[in-house]
């Protein structure tokens, strides 16, 4: 991996961006998305995990975090790999999954060819940080994460799309919570 994108100062927010193998659309049912949420609210609550924007997709998940412990490559390790456990075990188990039984196989698949995976792999292994070093990063990271379902055709607003960090900033936190007061950063001026 390139130099380019290493979280190398363990104190800043940083963009981040991560897909599942072969651009899976695992994302297409409540369940899959409950994972992601409650594991994101799990580590605000128990990993000192500040988030600030976010975007789950069907394919890919945008983030846009810090660690409040210095550990952001720990912190987004340990995240993608309780999501992978868990979001595997519940389509190996789900009944109404019509697409079960490709979607472990091209899991396996992408496992197979990753010698740190034991059998299955969920998630691509890199996450290209990039970090939020300016008010103006910020702002573009952030645009950039609420209006991508917006370009991706799925909504007309930002807003529309449910789990999006825009329904927070438009004062909604039905869905996740964010660290708005963590813009302390010095660089938000939303």
């Amino acid at each position: 991996m390139s130099r380019k994108y290493k979280f190398k100062n363990p104190n800043a927010a940083y963009f981040v961006s991560f897909a599942t193998v072969y651009w899976l659309d695992v994302f297409t049912r409540q369940a899959y998305f409950s994972i992601l949420e409650k594991s994101i609210s799990n580590c605000r609550a128990k990993k000192s995990m500040e988030v600030f924007a976010y975007c789950f997709m069907p394919s890919h998940v945008h983030l846009v975090f810090r660690s409040n412990i210095e550990d952001p490559s720990g912190l987004l390790r340990d995240f993608k790999g309780f999501t992978a456990r868990k979001i595997i075990k519940a389509i190996e188990v789900n009944p109404q999954e019509s697409r079960k039984e490709w979607l472990l196989w091209m899991m396996e698949r992408a496992g197979k060819r990753n010698s740190n995976v034991k059998k299955r792999q969920l998630w691509q292994q890199h996450n290209k940080p990039i970090e939020l070093w300016s008010g103006k990063v910020l702002k573009q990271k952030i645009d950039y994460i609420h209006n991508n379902p917006v370009a991706q055709g799925f909504v007309t607003d930002p807003i529309h799309w449910k789990y999006s960090s825009a329904r927070n900033y438009a004062d909604d936190e039905t869905i996740l919570k964010i660290d708005n007061e963590g813009m302390h950063l010095g660089m938000m001026d939303y």
